[in-house]
């Protein structure tokens, strides 16, 4: 960090020579620097920076700088007080970098007037100092991609005029599509990100909220067109170069039998075979509706800290406290409690009519869900059918 620290005070010291004798040196050249997918979950939508070249001088400026090491980093994630900050370095530092990961590197030089190069410069600068560094991170919008964007807007006078990204389905996307692009392969992680995200991030995007991804960025670069002086349209980017061709990194495709909805297809059908022997022998085997309405519960946990504790709009409302309810503290718990029978019988048709009223939600398209969540629900279901079967209509008999 201090090595950061230094280059950006370098930088910021560099920017003021550069902004007070623009009359008498050349123009800068500025680009938009995007290095697709790496294979850490965080990296797969790519990384955008900008480069600046003047005078011998070729700097990155790079709004994607973050520490695990920092205190309580995963908490703040997940509440969405995550600080990133913009630092600048040597191009070639950056570089080697994501070369060394063998990732593409594609350079669109932007197609700015000097003064509107220098107008960047300036807010480079402004952003650079140690006052300004930090900014309040944001998954969708306020990250790598949009930040750089929002300058370029700035010095052009908010001209710039967006095409669609040149891939196939973009018309349509929401965010949640727009991340399952870019998730393809990673299952579980893209199941995890449909748990945790509500129902705000289930609408039609705009061109303009598409360009959080970097990757769709670069794609929507290539057609978007600005307004100059004289009310011509002209590109805003002058010419594309690929540094480096490198290669996808993706990871192959995850083996059928490891992905979520394989494995919990697998615990519903044990599930449906327990009720049948349970409905058999008129019978509730408790263990089983505590370990599964157990694992529910901790779920809800999870779930109604996004909701209600996180700060993040992209978690709430979130219609799957409807099947992670902490409701499920009661058959996990009480379904050992001889003189909470009845308390348990009540939970089990709230939770039926809970489940009724998400499928609705779901199949409404209000929240989309992820398919492996259907047999998560099926699951729920079939023990709280059959609880209610066995204590309502047929002679109990509990082991």
């Amino acid at each position: 960090m201090k090595r950061l620290l230094n280059i950006v005070v370098g930088l910021i010291l560099c920017c003021t020579a550069w902004a007070t004798q623009n009359d008498s040196i050349q123009s800068p050249r500025i680009s938009l620097i995007t290095c697709h997918a790496g294979s850490v979950m965080y990296e797969l939508c790519g990384h955008t920076a900008i480069r600046v070249q003047i005078n011998g001088e070729d700097i990155a400026v790079n709004y994607g700088l973050f520490e695990f090491q920092t205190k309580n980093f995963a908490l703040k994630f997940l509440k969405g007080e995550t600080d990133y900050r913009v630092g600048a370095y040597p191009f070639y530092h950056f570089l080697e970098h994501y070369t060394r990961e063998n990732r593409r590197i594609v350079e669109q030089e932007l197609n700015l007037t000097p003064q509107q190069a220098w107008n960047l410069v300036t807010l480079l600068q402004i952003n650079l100092l140690p006052e300004n560094c930090v900014y309040r991170y944001n998954y969708v919008k306020n990250n790598c991609a949009t930040k750089p964007i929002d300058l370029i807007e700035q010095v052009v006078n908010d001209t710039i005029a967006f095409n669609e990204p040149n891939i196939e389905g973009a018309e349509t996307w929401t965010y949640r599509d727009e991340m399952r692009h870019f998730h393809q392969n990673y299952y579980w992680y893209q199941f995890g990100i449909d748990l945790a995200l509500g129902s705000g991030i289930d609408y039609t995007l705009s061109t303009r909220e598409k360009m959080f991804a970097p990757e769709a960025l670069e794609s929507m670069m290539r057609g978007a067109t600005i307004t100059d002086s004289l009310g011509n349209k002209i590109p805003i980017v002058k010419a594309e170069t690929v540094i480096h061709e490198g290669t996808p990194a993706q990871l192959p495709p995850t083996p059928y039998f490891i992905t979520p909805n394989f494995i919990f297809s697998l615990i519903f059908v044990l599930a449906l075979m327990l009720s049948v022997k349970d409905i058999k022998k008129k019978t509730i085997t408790r263990w089983v509706d505590s370990v599964i309405y157990g694992i529910y519960a901790m779920a809800s946990l999870f779930i109604c800290f996004l909701i209600f504790i996180s700060v993040n709009e992209a978690t709430s409302p979130n219609f799957f406290i409807l099947l992670f309810s902490p409701l499920c503290f009661i058959p996990a718990i009480c379904v050992w409690i001889n003189k909470c029978n009845k308390i348990v019988s009540y939970f089990h048709i709230i939770n039926i009519v809970a489940l009724i009223l998400l499928l609705i939600v779901l199949l409404s398209g209000i929240q989309v869900g992820n398919i492996a969540v259907l047999p998560l629900i099926l699951i729920s279901l079939t023990r709280s059918a059959t609880n209610i079967y066995l204590t309502r209509c047929v002679v109990k008999k509990i082991k």
